[in-house]
């Protein structure tokens, strides 16, 4: 009768360890009943996603070739407007309105564009074109960002803001 008591108080310890040790783990204080994992209780909570919180970042259109429209307002005129394309190499390529160019360009993140040095012919212009060229390409070399605003690509950097229209 006796072993019977103590089996019976055993089973009963047990049952109350397991009842114990489970309601522990459920509340978090240790192990772990929902499987993940050892430390299951430090992982931190996901952040619920709501859509459209987050504006879309645009992306550079690349291999579109470009033409200029103005630069600080003033319009470009004439057929030898200045142009250019950014291919999928980041190799940039263009016409300055009376030399060509060739530079490595690489648009980032938050609409930054970086233009590298850029390699140029070496055809003799009038004075005035020649100007005009010689700021048209400090501007494009000095590009800080760009923004696609309706149709037109502009780019804004430290010698002002080029406008450039989509070429057919």
């Amino acid at each position: 009768m006796r072993a019977i008591l103590i089996a019976a108080m055993a089973g009963a310890i047990a049952a109350t360890a397991v009842t114990t040790a489970t309601s522990v783990r459920a509340q978090g204080m240790g192990g772990n009943v929902t499987g993940f994992g050892k430390d299951a209780r430090e992982k931190p909570e996901k952040k619920q996603y709501i859509p459209g919180t987050k504006a879309q970042e645009k992306v550079f259109p690349l291999d579109s070739t470009w033409t200029a429209v103005s630069l600080n307002g003033k319009v470009f005129s004439g057929n030898d407007r200045p142009s250019f394309i950014i291919d999928k190499q980041y190799r940039a390529r263009g016409y300055g309105g009376c030399n060509t160019f060739a530079a490595t360009a690489f648009p980032l993140r938050e609409q930054h564009l970086a233009v590298g040095p850029l390699a140029l012919t070496k055809k003799p212009c009038d004075k005035g074109l020649g100007a005009t060229e010689q700021d048209f390409f400090i501007a494009l070399r000095t590009a800080g960002q760009w923004d696609l605003v309706g149709s037109q690509l502009v780019i804004k950097s430290q010698k002002g803001e080029l406008k450039f229209d989509r070429a057919l």
